[in-house]
C-alpha cells in the first residue's frame, strides 16, 4: 500500500514551503506547485495554497493533481451514505426495523472493503425484507440530514456549470428525497439501487443489473455517465473503498472523513478531506 503524501505548510512559508513527502509516494509532479508560469491552472492551484491558513494539512497520493482536476471538473459525482448525508441510509433503516446491529456490521465490512459489496447488499436486504411502507415510514420518522457544508458545496458546483452526479450503493427510494433538497435531477443524475416490490408493496428484491449493486460497480457508473455527458475531467468524492474504484474513469479521487474514518480510504485517496468548506473554496478560487 502506498503511504500517503503528507503536505503542511509552516508559518514562515508560502508556496515555496518545503513540503513533507513520503518517500514511497506513488507520484508528484512539484513543476505544478513550485512553477506558477507552467499553466493558469497550476497558478490557479498555487494561488488557493497560499490562500489557506497555516494549520491546513494535507492527506493523498496526488494532493495538487486533485486540486488542479477539482478546479477544472466539468462533472462531480459524490457518494451518499456518509458523504452526502451524515449517516448509512441502510442502517437507519434497519434501526427503524429493529435490526441495527446486524446490519451495520455487515455495512462497515463493505464499506472498508472487506466483504464483496454485492454480497453486503443482499445479505443486509435478506435481513430487513423492506416493505415499501416500511421504507417510506423511516424516512417520515428520520428525514436524512445533509452532512455540514455539502449543500453550499454542490450549489457553487452548480453555479459554475459543473454536473453533479449522486453515485451510490443505497437505495433511490432514499437517495430521491436527497437529490431533491440539492436540486438535483431525481431522473438523470442518481445512480443508486433500486430495491423491487410486489403488487402488495412487500419486498422482492432488487435489480441486479444497476452498475451500483456489486462490485467495481461504480467505475462502470461513471464510464456510462461520461460516455452519456461527454464529460472531460470527472471528479468522485466519497468515504467507502468502494469510491475509490471509480478512478478511472475519475480523473481524481477525493476520499471524504468528515463523517467516518476509514483508513483504507486515507490510503487510496489522492485527497483526503473532512470538511466540505475546502473543497467549496477550491471551486471558488478557480472561478476567480
Amino acid at each position: 500500500m502506498i503511504a500517503p503524501q503528507i503536505l503542511r505548510r509552516s508559518s514562515r512559508t508560502l508556496l515555496s514551503s518545503t513540503f513533507l513527502v513520503s518517500s514511497c509516494q506513488k507520484s508528484l509532479d512539484s513543476s505544478r506547485l513550485m512553477s506558477s508560469s507552467s499553466s493558469s491552472s497550476s497558478t490557479s492551484v498555487s494561488v488557493f495554497l497560499q490562500s489557506l491558513p497555516n494549520s491546513d494539512t494535507f492527506i493523498g497520493n496526488d494532493i495538487t493533481g486533485a486540486i488542479d482536476n477539482l478546479m477544472q471538473a466539468d462533472c462531480v459525482c459524490f457518494d451518499v451514505d456518509s458523504t452526502v448525508v451524515d449517516e448509512e441510509g441502510i442502517d437507519v433503516l434497519a434501526d427503524h426495523l429493529g435490526l441495527g446491529e446486524a446490519v451495520a456490521a455487515l455495512t462497515k465490512q463493505a464499506m472498508e472493503g472487506g466483504l464483496p459489496f454485492q454480497d453486503a447488499l443482499a445479505q443486509r436486504l435478506d435481513l430487513l425484507k423492506p416493505s415499501k411502507q416500511s421504507i417510506e415510514e423511516c424516512l417520515e420518522a428520520h428525514p436524512l440530514r445533509l452532512t455540514p457544508g455539502v449543500a453550499e458545496f454542490i450549489g457553487e458546483l452548480h453555479s459554475q456549470n459543473k454536473h453533479v452526479y449522486l453515485v451510490s450503493g443505497g437505495f433511490r427510494i432514499m437517495i430521491e428525497p436527497v437529490a431533491e433538497m440539492l436540486n438535483i435531477s431525481v431522473t438523470d443524475n442518481i445512480v443508486a439501487n433500486t430495491i423491487l416490490f410486489d403488487q402488495d408493496g412487500q419486498y422482492a428484491g432488487f435489480d441486479p443489473n444497476e452498475p451500483t449493486s456489486r462490485d467495481m460497480g461504480k467505475p462502470k457508473a461513471l464510464q456510462r455517465i461520461q460516455e452519456a455527458g461527454g464529460y472531460k475531467t470527472m471528479i468522485m468524492i466519497g468515504d467507502g473503498a468502494t469510491d475509490a474504484q471509480a478512478k478511472p474513469p475519475a480523473a481524481s479521487f477525493i476520499g471524504f472523513g468528515g463523517v467516518a474514518r476509514r483508513e483504507k480510504v486515507v490510503q487510496l485517496s489522492d485527497w483526503f478531506v473532512t470538511d466540505f468548506g475546502l473543497l467549496t473554496k477550491v471551486v471558488r478560487a478557480a472561478a476567480k
